[in-house]
């Protein structure tokens, strides 16, 4: 029997809330984020899974969105793997600016581009491809492979680094995906089968909050 997956992607952070690019920056949560992240723990108790090792980013929002969840599921000292495949797309020059800025600067139109295409990098940054193209084949040789030994497998990231992942679970198109946002410290539980295709899904939470 394989095991389970749940992704959940941080919650609030300090610059979500001032409208900033983010990407590799690593502001913390804002006390809404912390909110975020306990409702994400709390569901996650009450659907009473328990897990057998944690991935997150090397980022803090992500980091702390997954020790709050941990807390809350009572596996606090779980192991948890960090590391950079799982980090947010990085937005390069965009990064640190006001989205309104940005267009300022760039115009809407170009600003329009760099977010929503699939494979038109920012200057200096990722395109959601070259995002994928990083996650992808991290997920298939680290996080893969331990679901399908029949662990229960947490991962706290982002939500482009995410979206990576989802877009192969659920046989996103390229259209698709960029449609698709995932909603903070909501956590969707992935039961897989032994192909690695997709059993199940749930989704533990309000996805209307998503932006």
């Amino acid at each position: 029997m394989t095991g389970t997956l749940v992704l959940v992607r941080h919650g609030q952070s300090e610059w979500n809330l001032k409208n900033l690019f983010t990407g590799w920056r690593d502001p913390d949560l804002t006390e809404l984020g912390i909110e975020e992240a306990n409702a994400g723990g709390k569901a996650l108790a009450e659907y009473g899974i328990k897990f057998d090792i944690a991935f997150t980013s090397v980022l803090v929002r992500a980091q702390n969105t997954l020790k709050i969840i941990l807390d809350n599921v009572g596996q606090p000292d779980l192991e948890t793997i960090r590391d950079q495949a799982l980090n947010e797309r990085d937005y390069g020059d965009l990064s640190g600016l006001n989205k309104d800025d940005a267009r300022a600067k760039w115009g809407e139109e170009q600003v329009h581009i760099w977010r929503r295409s699939y494979d038109v990098p920012p200057p200096g940054g990722e395109s959601l491809r070259d995002t994928g193209a990083r996650v992808w084949p991290y997920y298939l040789t680290d996080i893969l492979p331990r679901v399908l030994r029949g662990q229960n497998v947490l991962v706290a990231a982002h939500g482009n680094s995410l979206r990576s992942v989802v877009m192969v679970l659920d046989r996103l198109s390229r259209e698709e995906i960029l449609n698709l946002n995932l909603a903070t410290g909501v956590p969707m539980v992935y039961k897989l089968k032994a192909d690695s295709t997709v059993a199940s899904k749930d989704v533990l939470g309000d996805m209307s909050g998503a932006h």
